[in-house]
């Protein structure tokens, strides 16, 4: 795109006519502008006012994160309120706090707490836009050398992106350089703020903004251009590794009986050549959700795991503990949200019929739930039975699984049903009284089976509002 042709309202039209299709948008959806007040979301905020004028089948929002961290905050925010206002589109302007400490960096701390923010104003199907440009996208790529990364950070940013599973991120100013950004304000005589945080080049895009790029650009001034190429090359062979991944995975995934989530066949996993391990690894983790370690720590996990059967393995990595059980790999939060003992209310004969449901909340992503059913596994209860789960128990307890001939001390059944020692206390116990009738998701008392053509309930696992 030449300087005298560059438009921010042509640039975001063709980008969503491009993703229209594809994200089937709806009329109603809203379209969220990421709204500092910088130059570069000042003419996307010009066009995007534009755009709505010309589309009101769209619902439009600008979003202003009030971080906290400048003397000229409280202006900033006027300014943000002022211009929406001339542009007559609406605005949401969010206060956060920004983490800090030692071992904490300001820039990441305050992209989340800005991603948080700019999350809780999304609802499905709601598409986000941020004014990136093809400067910014230098900076990411550099930054991703810096790091070591592979091809999936040498990626950097792409014009559509994925910002969370419901909700598209898309950067119509990314094949756009600062200098035609710049010009384009000037010339539209669009005021805007100046943060004076960017002059400070402590900060490590700051320092490649203010001191590196102006020297590659000078001596090479279509070095934002052809590193972008670059970048693209780099995206395109990560696709084509995700595919990969996409496709030998799933036979590598084992369910596991006491949990909802599933676990990574380590057996599995040797077989494959090694130079697809790290990437098949990584793609569980994705699968999970959790956020990915670094090359480095994916070498020192994988050298773990390789290391004799019988070794303990638990590994913290941010958010997540991975662990080894049984030849598989189990990963986890590191912070469990607590479950509390409860009564289990609601079961009496007035609801005993097909089809009824009862749930009861475990903690914010897991709920138990009973059905009455007249097959499977069910739990046959008396009028006097009063029920309560809870979760952990003595080992000395003794229990008879259905399907055995004797019973047993609930440590040996722990072992017998390989539930991994970490988990023994998150599995759903049902209590009639004082005694275990049931462990969810692994077996019923044989005291308390419901017999052939007799109801009874079958409790569950299940996300909350899945």
């Amino acid at each position: 795109m030449a300087p005298d042709s560059f438009c921010p309202f042509d640039a975001l039209t063709q980008l969503l006519a491009r993703v229209k299709p594809a994200a089937g948008t709806k009329p109603d959806t809203k379209l969220v502008l990421a709204y500092s007040g910088g130059v570069d979301s000042e003419v996307l905020a010009h066009g995007l006012s534009l755009f709505a004028k010309q589309h009101p089948e769209f619902n439009y929002l600008l979003v202003h994160v009030h971080h906290g961290l400048s003397a000229n905050a409280e202006s900033w925010q006027r300014h943000c309120e002022r211009r929406a206002r001339e542009y007559g589109l609406p605005i949401s302007v969010k206060r956060v706090t920004v983490a800090s400490g030692a071992r904490i960096s300001l820039e990441a701390a305050a992209r989340e707490a800005r991603y948080d923010a700019l999350r809780s104003e999304l609802a499905p199907g709601d598409i986000l836009l941020t004014a990136h440009h093809q400067d910014d996208q230098l900076e990411t790529l550099l930054l991703a050398l810096k790091r070591g990364l592979g091809p999936k950070g040498l990626a950097a940013m792409g014009e559509v992106q994925a910002f969370t599973p419901n909700n598209l991120l898309l950067r119509p100013l990314l094949t756009t350089s600062r200098a035609q950004i710049e010009a384009f304000a000037k010339a539209e005589r669009l005021s805007h703020i100046e943060d004076e945080s960017n002059k400070d080049s402590r900060f490590d895009r700051n320092f490649l903004r203010n001191q590196v790029l102006p020297i590659l650009t000078a001596r090479w001034p279509a070095f934002a251009a052809t590193a972008s190429r670059s970048a693209q090359l780099c995206a395109e062979q990560q696709a084509l590794i995700d595919e990969e991944v996409s496709l030998r995975l799933p036979a590598m995934l084992l369910c596991v009986p006491h949990s909802q989530a599933t676990v990574l066949d380590l057996k599995a996993l040797a077989e494959q050549p090694g130079r697809w391990r790290p990437h098949l690894l990584r793609g569980f983790i994705e699968h999970r959700g959790f956020p990915l370690p670094s090359a480095a720590q994916l070498g020192d996990i994988l050298a773990q795991l390789e290391a004799k059967a019988d070794a303990q393995v638990a590994i913290r990595i941010r958010s997540m503990v991975l662990r080894r059980f049984q030849h598989a790999l189990y990963l986890d939060s590191a912070e469990v949200a607590p479950r509390h003992n409860q009564v289990l209310q609601g079961l009496d004969e007035d609801v005993r019929s097909q089809g009824s449901t009862l749930s009861w909340p475990i903690d914010s992503q897991s709920q138990l739930v009973a059905n009455w059913s007249l097959t499977g596994l069910r739990l046959r209860l008396e009028k006097t039975d009063d029920l309560t789960l809870r979760f952990g128990a003595p080992g000395s307890l003794r229990c008879h699984p259905h399907g055995r001939d004797k019973g047993r001390e609930l440590k040996k059944l722990w072992q017998e049903f390989a539930v991994p020692p970490w988990e023994r206390g998150h599995v759903p116990l049902i209590f009639s009284g004082e005694q275990l009738v049931a462990a969810v998701g692994l077996w019923v008392d044989k005291r308390y089976l419901a017999p052939e053509g007799e109801g009874g309930w079958k409790f569950s696992l299940a996300e909350v509002n899945g």
